[in-house]
């Protein structure tokens, strides 16, 4: 699979106990290795159509609900990374309720995609976790909403080309996402599912706070980290326009908003458009 996971439960335990000592985060990517291992795509209708091996979304809801419960005994900060399932994120919304010290994030493809996106054995629509039903790309969305869900994150997984143009089985796991992480997002605020500045805040300062990093906001004395763009500028994805060396994104000719005109990091800019 694409990305590790701490499938025993007793280590799990250890490492949120010591982890607790240090009042550090313990971030997961929640998915049950025996249940997601021997799969590719998740499970259903479109698994069974192309002969594929399907990876029952009960794999992540099962993995959540384990560490959930080790977060009741040990109270440490505890983080669900790229969730991509209505289950998940409902049992995350109760644990929010009964107070436990969790967060979780999700990624664009599993708000801007559902598993149709496979189509013919695309590769570059291979992700771990998988892309999912339609059901559970809502039920993103209103996590998303609700704020059960507290981050955007860019599950950045670049690969070559040789790494992807294989039979579905062979090819890696990820997508680029950086160089399309903002304007996706935007769709939630074009869409009306998010005012723009809630939406900013999923993807900077909630971010930043989770990992109780000092960036992610303006403030005196904080590092001068400012991305100016055109939040209504269109333009149509093309991966081989990319500045990354990977190309490996599904998106190709989907039509956007949202352009970042100018990236200023601690001061300097180091991307500026039409350059």
């Amino acid at each position: 699979m694409g990305s590790r996971r701490v499938a025993d439960a007793l280590v799990m335990r250890r490492v949120l106990a010591y982890a607790r000592s240090f009042d550090l985060l313990v971030l997961q990517h929640p998915e049950e290795p025996s249940l997601a291992s021997a799969g590719e795509v998740t499970e259903g209708e479109i698994a069974t159509r192309l002969g594929l091996a399907g990876i029952t979304p009960t794999a992540e809801i099962i993995m959540v609900e384990r560490d959930l419960r080790l977060v009741e005994i040990t109270g440490t900060r505890y983080h669900a990374a790229h969730v991509s399932t209505a289950a998940a994120i409902a049992a995350i919304r109760q644990a929010k309720v009964r107070g436990l010290p969790v967060t979780c994030d999700t990624a664009p493809p599993y708000f801007a995609l559902n598993e149709m996106a496979i189509g013919d054995y695309r590769t570059f629509a291979k992700l771990s976790p998988p892309l999912r039903s339609e059901q559970d790309r809502r039920a993103v969305i209103e996590g998303l909403r609700d704020g059960t869900i507290d981050a955007i994150a860019s599950d950045h997984a670049p690969w070559d080309q040789d790494s992807k143009r294989l039979p579905f089985s062979s090819a890696a796991y990820g997508i680029v996402g950086l160089e399309t992480l903002l304007a996706l997002s935007l769709e939630l605020y074009h869409n009306r599912h998010l005012d723009l500045l809630g939406l900013l805040r999923l993807l900077t300062l909630n971010p930043a706070q989770i990992l109780r990093l000092p960036v992610g906001r303006l403030a005196i004395g904080a590092p001068a980290d400012l991305v100016l763009f055109d939040p209504d500028l269109g333009w149509l994805v093309c991966p081989d326009e990319f500045r990354s060396k990977s190309k490996n994104a599904p998106f190709d000719g989907r039509p956007v908003q949202g352009r970042v005109q100018r990236t200023i990091v601690d001061g300097r800019t180091i991307f500026q458009a039409g350059d």
